[in-house]
């Protein structure tokens, strides 16, 4: 028994990536937050977006902006609550402690400083549209 014709394409397929799309108010502030701050590298820039590589994962940076004609329900818009977040990134670091001062150094605010919590230490940052960062050390 065969899988289907040779040219069916699989998915996903070894050439497949994964981008995070982040609605942010205001593009060139977050690019050079990303660029500055957590030390991604700009990709391609242009009026409303930014394309980053980070951590080999690529993030988009677009505007907020109503429904297109291919999601027509969807309506893209920045955090209006820092708070209350339904997603989050999490950056595995060998040590929060020295990541933490080095970002700080280059101009992150924490919530707080790192905090232990039994084998992890852990702290958080947000981006100036409010999109939360963890840094997080595991220590078994």
């Amino acid at each position: 028994m065969t899988d289907g014709p040779a040219s069916a394409s699989r998915f996903p397929d070894p050439t497949s990536e994964l981008t995070h799309i982040l609605v942010v108010a205001d593009p060139a502030r977050s690019r050079a937050w990303y660029a500055d701050v957590l030390g991604a590298d700009v990709y391609r820039a242009y009026d409303t977006s930014v394309v980053l590589r980070f951590l080999g994962s690529w993030l988009l940076l677009v505007e907020p902006g109503g429904p297109t004609e291919d999601k027509p329900t969807v309506s893209l818009a920045s955090p209006s609550d820092p708070d209350v977040r339904d997603n989050l990134f999490t950056i595995r670091v060998a040590d929060c402690q020295a990541v933490h001062d080095e970002l700080v150094r280059r101009g992150a605010a924490f919530l707080t400083p790192p905090v232990r919590h039994g084998s992890e230490t852990r702290c958080f940052l947000r981006d100036p549209d409010g999109h939360l960062f963890e840094i997080s050390e595991y220590r078994g």
